[in-house]
């Protein structure tokens, strides 16, 4: 008889997604959650996935073999989790599951840090699939690349971004400490999720706890320049790190093992630069993708996939043909006036960088960043202050002010770089952006909107609006 496992919370990504691997390792699987919206909706319908809308007791009868705990909107006191302890169900968190029963046996490769996971995640899976070595993988997004977000995969390999949140309402250490990587890229490192987290210091030591879990035989991909990075490495490093970025230098206390990537730009062309291994050249990128810190992202890509057995050459092919992530500066209406990018934006530095890799692109265009602040950390106005900077590469903002802002954005369209206003209507936002005016100085348009959430259906009404206006 199949082992039954039961899914609290299956709508989210990564609920969702192990919900799927579950059922393609043979377990009968089904779940529950709020409101559960497309595309995971219609990727468990087309699993035959049970899903329930809602909790009721009666969808735990019989009782599973293992009931999964999600992490989002599951405390104690909620009624599935109390239905659980009281009925004595055997459960356990997402990410413990995750790292039990399919990642145990596996080549592990983590993608961690506070900015690009998703994208780098991606680009690892790629570039083994291009090389024939056919890597499971779990991403919190959707590879352009890939028709899923998850599969099992062939061989040992197993790429798996590494979310630092919490793992559930029982186990409050980041999701990453039970994957146990082999290969382990930190991105970079910055204080996000205001509403776990106190400061930075406590967010360094859930990354220190990920560098005790990573073998001496392993790697750990790592930024040349970063401050919080490094003070996590000498707090203790047991593994070897193959640093990335534009400056190098041994550094007390770490275990650098002589790898230092970098890039060198193609003067005038945005489009393509050269890889450097220890300065020597490896080959070139010629690819669409926007902003130097994609161009780290692929460094930080091309020297995990050698660890695990992929030459540089054949990396740099595949990221040739690297289509990116969806909802990452997705082409979402393109007209020869305006052009509309849906950017899934979590963070002031992402927001920033992003901007800054349109600008770099498009010098002489008018840039309109549309921005709803709705992550746990900006919603929480931790953040305030960077927020008033990191719009400088755009000619203008407007901030959309949704239910979940706890403070007053006046303050910081008040203090903006640039020209800011405040919207809190979605219907009233789209008919403002439809019926901006062309640009007096003739310049093409960019309206680039940006938020980690569904933001009130905003990119398929703006779209459908200016298609209608032709």
């Amino acid at each position: 008889m199949q082992e039954h496992l039961y899914f609290l919370g299956i709508g989210g990504t990564l609920m969702g997604s192990l919900a799927l691997l579950a059922k393609d390792l043979g377990f009968e699987v089904s779940g529950s959650d709020g409101k559960i919206y497309a595309p995971m909706s219609d990727l468990l319908a087309a699993a035959d996935i049970t899903v329930y809308e809602g909790f009721n007791p009666t969808h735990l009868e019989p009782a599973p073999d293992l009931v999964i705990v999600g992490n989002a909107s599951l405390p104690r006191g909620s009624e599935a989790i109390e239905y659980v302890l009281n009925q004595g169900l055997r459960y356990s968190s997402g990410a413990q599951w995750l790292g039990d029963t399919i990642l145990h046996d596996r080549w592990v490769i983590a993608v961690a840090g506070t900015h690009g996971k998703t994208t780098t995640a991606s680009m690892v899976a790629w570039i083994l699939d291009y090389a024939g070595m056919a890597p499971g993988f779990l991403i919190g997004g959707a590879p352009a690349n890939f028709t899923a977000s998850a599969r099992l995969g062939e061989t040992p390999f197993f790429v798996v971004e590494a979310d630092e949140y919490d793992t559930s309402y029982f186990d409050r250490r980041s999701k990453f400490v039970h994957y146990r990587p082999r290969t382990t890229i930190l991105n970079n490192l910055e204080y996000d999720h205001a509403d776990i987290f106190a400061d930075l210091a406590a967010i360094q030591a859930q990354f220190h706890l990920l560098l005790r879990t990573i073998p001496s035989e392993g790697l750990i991909v790592a930024p040349s320049e970063s401050e919080a990075v490094n003070e996590v490495l000498n707090a203790g490093c047991w593994t070897p790190v193959a640093r990335v970025g534009q400056k190098a230098g041994k550094r007390k206390g770490d275990q650098d093992n002589g790898e230092h990537w970098s890039y060198r730009s193609v003067k005038g062309d945005n489009s393509r630069f050269t890889v450097l291994l220890n300065d020597e050249d490896q080959g070139e990128i010629c690819w669409a993708l926007l902003g130097e810190h994609n161009k780290t992202n692929a460094l930080n890509a091309i020297a995990a996939a050698r660890h695990a057995g992929v030459q540089p050459a054949v990396a740099i092919e595949a990221l040739s043909d690297f289509r990116g992530v969806k909802r990452r500066m997705e082409v979402i209406y393109a007209s020869e006036r305006t052009v509309v990018y849906d950017d899934f934006a979590h963070h002031p530095t992402a927001i920033r960088t992003t901007l800054q890799g349109l600008r770099a692109q498009y010098s002489q265009d008018e840039i309109i960043a549309v921005i709803e602040p709705r992550t746990h950390t900006m919603s929480l106005g931790a953040l305030r202050n960077e927020l008033t900077t990191c719009c400088a590469a755009a000619d203008r903002v407007i901030w959309f002010r949704g239910e979940n802002i706890k403070w007053d954005l006046h303050e910081i369209a008040e203090h903006c770089v640039v020209p800011a206003k405040i919207v809190d209507n979605i219907d009233k936002l789209v008919s403002q952006l439809v019926n901006e005016p062309p640009d007096s100085n003739g310049r093409k348009r960019h309206v680039v909107i940006m938020s980690n959430g569904a933001f009130g259906g905003i990119y398929q009404l703006l779209a459908e609006a200016l298609e209608q206006q032709g």
